[in-house]
């Protein structure tokens, strides 16, 4: 669970940079041809980011507090850091490793390792 949560809060990260990143880019406005400007785009990418580590975190909380669903909520925040690469830079990379391994060490697989 620990894992996963502090994943989560990487893949937020992330995704704020992105969305900063993003919101600078628009703020010049458009291109000189009088294309659109891809800021737009990008900080909306960067706010899913924020939405998949929200989730990404109340999967954790979900995966401790009832762990008859543990496997499920362990395959959607695994899910959702191999996605997190496309929205938050995989939680800043970090974030996905830790998704990956509370997923691998945690409930959802190996439920040995827990009692």
């Amino acid at each position: 669970m620990v894992l996963s949560l502090i994943g989560g809060i990487f893949v937020i990260l992330g995704g704020l940079f992105i969305a900063f990143v993003g919101s600078l880019v628009s703020s010049f406005g458009y291109l000189a041809n009088g294309g659109a400007n891809p800021g737009i785009t990008v900080t909306i990418v960067g706010v899913v980011g924020i939405i998949f580590g929200l989730i990404m975190i109340v999967g954790a909380v979900m995966m401790y507090s009832n762990p008859t669903s543990a496997k499920m909520w362990g395959i959607i925040v695994l899910v959702l850091s191999i996605l997190s690469w496309f929205t938050a830079i995989g939680g800043l990379v970090i974030g996905f490793l830790l998704g990956a391994i509370e997923l691998l060490l945690g409930k959802a697989l190996f439920p040995v390792f827990t009692q």
